[in-house]
């Protein structure tokens, strides 16, 4: 074989051997969020989370901890990072390039992170206490919702990160749209506050569930689809959801957390034994229990992370 042969061969080897470049975002714009306004809320002219459609990925008032969870597959109580990546809020709208899939979008969001926020992060296993949402001995107590009315074909699209509130007919609370389920909130007897849940996820109540309490709940109840749960909180409970929320019960994805290693509800805010705080016993009259327990937990460590973002 001659020189140049091996030498195109050995180039030829080389090239295929390259690892692909991770797609990136083709255009992106990251601002701190404005925080809504009661009239922009009773409006539906709010958004929070996640919504990607066709070619357009929109993350409206979330936090870094938040973005952290959507890019490298986690949840918030597996970020350990300096305080202000619960605190400080973004939205970021950006472009995905042609022929991009949704699946591939937690990968443009790392290189947006890491871009845009000079991110770098390192991955840790450590053993935590949690506490193993669980089917109860006779079974779950949830009715599973109907199938959602689907939105008039000439009609405007709703975001999937759309959040609405709407005053009830009795004047006595309100009821909450958003992409975690619908929740119908009033005052019930004693001062206690009762709650009315659809389409809700296991996980979306996990997330409800999770501010109450001291540790990280995680699911082992095997329970999918959507359903109707009615819960009852007492306004101590409520006071706890709103301090580990940050703003007053607007607990939403990105709007800070409940329990967990990397901070959140601390154990005089929330009752750390089953036996001993009506979250629980709320849990236990749907049919299921909070059991404490060990896990492993792959944690997501923040190393470097600026909290103001390079220019647009």
């Amino acid at each position: 074989m001659s020189f140049k042969a091996l030498l195109f061969l050995i180039s030829a080897t080389a090239a295929f051997a390259q690892t692909p470049a991770a797609p990136t975002f083709d255009v992106a714009t990251v601002k701190p969020a404005v925080m809504p306004t009661p009239q922009s809320m009773m409006a539906g002219k709010i958004k929070f989370g996640e919504s990607i459609d066709g070619t357009r990925a929109d993350y409206a008032m979330v936090n870094m901890e938040y973005l952290i969870t959507k890019a490298y597959g986690v949840k918030t109580y597996q970020v350990s990072g300096p305080s202000w990546v619960q605190s400080e809020r973004y939205d970021i709208v950006a472009k995905l390039p042609e022929g991009a899939t949704p699946d591939q979008v937690p990968e443009m969001l790392k290189a947006l992170l890491a871009e845009r926020f000079k991110l770098q992060v390192h991955h840790e296993t450590k053993e935590h206490a949690v506490y193993a949402l669980v089917v109860g001995k006779n079974g779950p107590k949830i009715k599973e919702s109907a199938p959602e009315t689907p939105e008039p074909a000439d009609g405007e699209k709703t975001p999937a990160n759309a959040m609405r509130l709407t005053p009830n007919g009795d004047g006595r609370g309100m009821t909450v749209r958003s992409p975690l389920g619908n929740m119908k909130v009033s005052m019930g007897e004693g001062g206690n506050i009762h709650m009315t849940g659809s389409q809700m996820t296991i996980a979306a109540f996990i997330d409800m569930i999770g501010r109450f309490v001291d540790k990280p709940v995680v699911d082992e109840t095997g329970i999918k689809g959507k359903y109707d749960i009615e819960i009852e909180m007492s306004m101590s409970d409520m006071m706890t959801m709103a301090r580990s929320s940050g703003m007053a019960g607007m607990g939403g994805p990105g709007i800070g957390r409940g329990g967990g290693p990397a901070g959140g509800v601390s154990p005089g805010d929330a009752a750390s034994d089953p036996s001993g705080g009506s979250i629980f016993q709320t849990v236990q009259n749907l049919g299921l229990k909070l059991e404490p327990k060990k896990a492993q937990m792959d944690m997501i460590v923040v190393d470097k992370a600026e909290k103001t973002p390079t220019e647009n």
